[in-house]
Parts: structure tokens; sequence; C-alpha cells
């Protein structure tokens, strides 16, 4: 399996987290750690709300604990509730259904198209009833939905548009950002997405009035706590450390032994997973990593275009391999927060990548990380596209510490592992 690419290089392995952080992001963050009266409040929250809305060219930007903190607030502003149902592709992370199922309303799962892995926009127009209030477009990896399409539906069928785009971040479709495309987005900047402050979310809208109204729902959300913040910050440096490539492979092994015992802050906790919601749910972003956020906004332009040419580099190295690769809609500029392969044999695929890469598996489930679909109200069977997904795709890094010629290696172990005519899924 391509033994002698990896020759000489048998200490390096490549993470899929820490690839967006820098040694001038643990700075700031170790200087406000030092700072208690800059830590949890401060002028950085309102300066990085004002440059984010900046980048995604919209009129407002209002920043939460994390993405599924600000579409919860977007639903609750639009009056989105009991007895509504909400229309949400699989696969998706359950904590978007469970930011809908804490309003009371109902999430109704739509099938995903196989050339993109997102929303099939035909299916989800013949799912909507009389209780549906809205439709969410998930950017899935980093590729814009057909905005056209889905604007045509939402205009015809009376729908809130909102934009997920926690994947998603300077990708653009017909030459406008994504989060500028409709009613109202919601990014995320937790640890494994473009720029990352461990823990992070954002609300993009260029409405007035709802912006009036999610800004009233952040203000009756409480801060975190002091001690949460610290533990943030101090896991981006940790991270920043354990996974530069030649001490990841033994970091990787103590963490994974560790297991769940580790001391540092997980982007889901236990309630999450099964579907309930935590006590201290609707939290507000602190002021210590709104100063880590706008030093990475400010390295946004290089992190895309290291991100454009890592994409490019798995796209030509696979290509005529029989590997099936994405397929973005006319129109779409995709930003790749990871490259999605399919594979006929993942189980063999990870292993042999093993020793040279963390390999990516969003999605194992049509509900990422839910203890069972089930406790987000998903029918097993009802979207069979998403659940070939869910046992077929794997995720390639694209981020800063991926260099040309660790696509070329590890492309060529892929390449040697996975046999060129891997059979299509079924439609």
């Amino acid at each position: 399996m391509a033994q002698t690419s990896t020759r000489g290089h048998r200490s390096r392995k490549l993470a899929l987290l820490g690839g967006s952080t820098t040694a001038r992001d643990c700075i700031i963050a170790l200087g406000h750690i030092l700072n208690p009266r800059r830590l949890v409040d401060g002028p950085d929250i309102s300066a990085y709300e004002d440059a984010f809305a900046k980048v995604v060219d919209t009129g407002h930007a209002i920043s939460f604990a994390a993405g599924r903190v600000g579409l919860y607030g977007i639903l609750k502003a639009a009056g989105i509730g009991a007895g509504d149902e909400v229309l949400l592709q699989v696969p998706t992370h359950i904590v978007v259904a469970n930011a809908i199922r804490y309003t009371g309303a109902q999430p109704v799962y739509v099938d995903c198209e196989l050339d993109s892995y997102n929303i099939d926009l035909d299916q989800a127009d013949a799912q909507v009833t009389p209780r549906t209030r809205a439709l969410i477009l998930q950017h899935t990896f980093g590729i814009p939905v057909d905005m056209d399409r889905a604007a045509e539906i939402a205009s015809r069928n009376g729908l809130l548009l909102i934009e997920d785009c926690v994947h998603a971040l300077g990708a653009r479709y017909r030459g406008r950002p994504v989060g500028s495309l409709s009613a109202a987005a919601f990014f995320s900047t937790e640890e494994t997405k473009t720029i990352s402050t461990t823990m992070g979310g954002m609300v993009t809208t260029g409405d007035p009035a709802l912006a009036e109204k999610v800004r009233s729902f952040q203000a009756s959300c409480s801060s975190p706590s002091a001690s949460t913040v610290i533990r943030y910050l101090l896991k981006l440096v940790i991270y920043y450390g354990l996974t530069e490539p030649s001490v990841h492979r033994y970091s990787r092994a103590a963490y994974e032994l560790l297991g769940r015992r580790h001391p540092l802050p997980r982007p889901t906790v236990l309630e999450e997973l099964q579907g309930r919601k935590p006590p201290g749910y609707e939290r507000r972003f602190s002021n210590g990593q709104a100063a880590v956020a706008l030093e990475q906004l400010r390295k946004l332009s290089r992190n895309l275009a290291h991100r454009r040419r890592a994409a490019d580099g798995w796209e030509q190295a696979l290509r005529d391999h029989g590997f099936r690769l994405p397929k973005p809609p006319e129109g779409a500029e995709p930003a790749y927060v990871r490259y999605p392969v399919w594979v006929d044999d993942r189980e063999r695929v990870v292993q042999a990548l093993e020793s040279r890469l963390v390999v990516g598996t969003w999605f194992t489930s049509v509900l990422e990380e839910a203890l069972d679909p089930a406790v987000g109200d998903y029918v097993a069977g009802s979207c069979p596209r998403a659940e070939q997904a869910a046992r077929h795709l794997i995720n390639l890094p694209t981020h800063g510490r991926v260099s040309s010629r660790d696509v070329a290696e590890i492309s060529e172990v892929l390449i040697s592992t996975a046999p060129t005519g891997i059979p299509s899924p079924a439609a």
C-alpha cells in the first residue's frame, strides 16, 4: 500500500483539528486568561460581530456560545414553536435537530443528494405542509446549496429560509457570501470549523426587525462563567500543540486512551446526545474568545486560499481513480472545511491511512453523535441516500497544516487501498 511514499515521514501524522490556530492566537488566548477583567465581557465582542457582518456582507451579526444556540434564537425570534414543522436535511448533527425540538416544533427530515450531500430540494418541496414554517439549508462540507431553487420554494410556500453555514464560512453562491442569501443564517467556530474559538456561534441577517429580536434573545442569555472561558481558551492552546503533526501520533493515542475521562470541555454534552436540553443552553459568547476570533478573521483570506488549494489537490489526485467526489451546483464556490470522498470500505481506508492521518468520518449517522437517531425523531429508512452516505463517506483535511506533499502521499495510499471502479451508490 504505497509504503515507499510514507518512508521518512513515519513520525508525522495529520490531525483534523487545530489546523486553523496559530501561535499568535494562542498568545491572545493566554493574555486574556491572565487578564480576568476582559475575559468574559469586553469590547472585542461587538468588534467581532461588526467584523463578521462585513465578511459575510450582511447588516447584522449576533454572537452566541454555539451555532446551535444561534439557530434556536432565530427560530424563537420568528415565533416558531409547538405545532410548527421545520424542514432540514440529513445527514446533519443532532444539535441542529435539537434546536428545532427545543422550541416545541417538529423537525421534518429531507434526504440529501449524492452529488453535493446537500438537501434534495425537490423532495423538500414535496414535503411542505400547511404546518411547515421554515426550511433550513445546510451547506454541507462548505458546498453551497442551489440557492435560486431554494428561494423559489421558500417564496412560493411562505417559508422562512435559514442557512446552516457551520461548514461554510467563506463559501459563495453566484458571487455572494453564504450567510447573506436568506432571511437568517448561523455559523459555528467550534474546534472543527474553518476558524476556531473552541466553541462559538454567530447569527447573520439583513433584516433589522429580525436582528432586533435575535439581539433581545441574546440579551436574555446567560454569560459564560470565567472558568468555562478559561477552559475553552486553554483547550485552544493545548490543541495547537497536540495537533502538531510531529507529535500528534503520540498525543492522539493518549487522548483516545483517556476517552471521555479527560478534563477538556466537549463540544456536545450527554444530554444533547440524548436529545434533551442541557442546563445553561442559552448562553452568550465571551470576550476572550472574540479576541481570538478577530485575529482569525484577519487571516481568513489566507486560510480560505489554502483550503481551496488543498481541496483542488485532493480532487486532482483522486478524480481519475474511480472515487465519487463532490459536484457543487452551478454558481457555487465551495469553501471546503473538509473534502468529502465516497469509499466502498470505510473501515479498510481508515486503517490504511492510520499512520499518516486521522481520517474524518462526518457523518457516521444521519444525526451525527446522537445516541440513536430516534432521539431526534428520525424514522429509520426514511432517507435512504443519507443512510448510505453515513456508511461510506470519509473526509480529508484542508486546513493550514496540510501540505501539497501530504496530499500527494496520502492520496497514493488511498488510491492503492480503494481500487478504481468503486460502485456508485444506489439512486
